[in-house]
């Protein structure tokens, strides 16, 4: 797979930067956001240079950002396995869509009615909900086990005639968890019971079909998959028409608009339809989705190769406590965070940056998963992950540097 990472690293300048002491700079925080490849960069560029304008114009830049927005919307759906475009919402972030759409189900649900979300999630998929409780919904919390997955029994068993919703991450940004969605999905087959997926970690390592997936809702951020700081929600052909989301009353009052609030960054969304494409390209295949299929295939074994080798490199290293589950299974984001005997999380990264190495350290917005292990009195936990431009060349670097700490 080198010659993978060969063909990849060359659209990246941002690669090639180097400290002081002339050492290359190495990307480990991809899951806090991903580098950009030059395509991104050029069509946001290009926007400006040319296009710049908003939408619903008869004047030809307008018209422009116009097809910029359709066509994007055209890109994540093919991404997503979605019905249409017309299923694809844009927001400034996950948060930001994830509180609307809960504003939104506040106004459908009733007092008594359940909504479980999970200890493991982000908080983005945790503190939206809580705003449910205003109008006497309850929100049932599913436990997270110490070796840093979900305790199934307990999903299971919270799922009753109340439940009306299952909100939870397809895997985790804080120790990589590969979740089990398909299953809870089987817990609630026969039941009323809306089910919405956090794909924020998920998105940039495996390819998603929401149709297969049979979820309600889908939310991802385009600054995680190589792109500028855009997000999506992705709701069921007709479901988002029979919600009332706030929004102005010149807003467009139909799916996929109602939920989206003021002016889009249309250079941003560009950037995106950029960063897709160049994902595509990495990919062969006679159709855009199947192009996308082959890229992902070959950037989910490049990217598992490389973690379970930095993930058993730093268990046999015994100043360190890896946190989550191992590399046994396929099924595994290539998330790897531990936690050093001697150091605390923000002194080791000090460390690592010193070497011109970045890792991020501390609860990453998982807090109530941080909390739950024990982890928070310590500063939660070093956290280095893997994207498709990453070489072994530099997980020998950084497992030398971490072996010197």
């Amino acid at each position: 797979m080198e010659g993978f990472t060969v063909k990849t690293r060359e659209y990246f300048p941002s690669l090639n930067r180097v400290n002081s002491s002339n050492q290359q700079i190495i990307y480990l925080d991809g899951p806090g956001g991903t580098q950009v490849p030059i395509q991104v960069i050029e069509a946001i560029s290009q926007y400006y240079l040319r296009s710049n304008a908003n939408t619903h114009g008869e004047f030809i830049t307008s018209q422009e950002t116009d097809l910029v927005m359709d066509n994007l919307r055209t890109k994540v759906s093919v991404m997503l396995g979605a019905e249409s475009p017309n299923s694809i919402s844009i927001g400034q972030n996950m948060t930001t869509l994830n509180y609307s759409l809960a504003r939104a189900l506040s106004r459908k649900f009733n007092e008594g009615d359940e909504v479980i979300v999970t200890e493991l999630d982000h908080e983005a998929n945790r503190g939206p909900w809580m705003i449910l409780k205003e109008v006497g919904v309850k929100i049932i919390e599913v436990n997270l086990m110490q070796n840093g997955t979900l305790d199934y029994s307990d999903f299971k068993s919270k799922i009753n005639d109340q439940t009306v919703m299952v909100c939870m991450g397809m895997s985790s940004n804080a120790f990589g968890t590969f979740n089990g969605f398909k299953k809870v999905k089987e817990y609630i087959k026969d039941r009323k019971c809306l089910f919405l997926l956090d794909a924020v970690h998920y998105a940039p390592h495996f390819l998603i079909d929401v149709k297969e997936l049979d979820c309600d809702f889908m939310l991802c951020s385009a600054y995680k998959f190589y792109g500028p700081h855009i997000s999506f929600l992705y709701s069921r052909p007709g479901i988002l028409n029979d919600l009332s989301p706030d929004r102005l009353v010149v807003q467009e009052q139909k799916a996929p608009y109602l939920i989206e609030t003021g002016t889009l960054n249309h250079a941003s969304c560009s950037g995106v339809s950029a960063a897709i494409d160049f994902i595509s390209s990495l990919g062969q295949g006679s159709t855009y989705r199947e192009k996308l299929e082959s890229a992902y295939s070959q950037i989910s074994d490049h990217e598992f190769k490389l973690a379970k080798y930095l993930y058993e490199s730093l268990e046999g290293y015994n100043k360190t406590t890896v946190i989550g589950p191992d590399f046994s299974s396929r099924e595994r984001t290539p998330t790897v965070s531990f936690v050093h005997s001697e150091y605390s999380p923000k002194e080791v990264c000090a460390k690592l940056a010193k070497q011109n190495i970045c890792a991020w350290n501390g609860h990453f917005y998982a807090l109530k998963a941080i909390q739950k292990l024990g982890l928070d009195s310590r500063g939660g936990v070093i956290r280095l992950g893997i994207s498709l431009y990453n070489t072994k060349k530099e997980i020998d670097r950084v497992i030398e540097v971490k072996q010197s700490i």
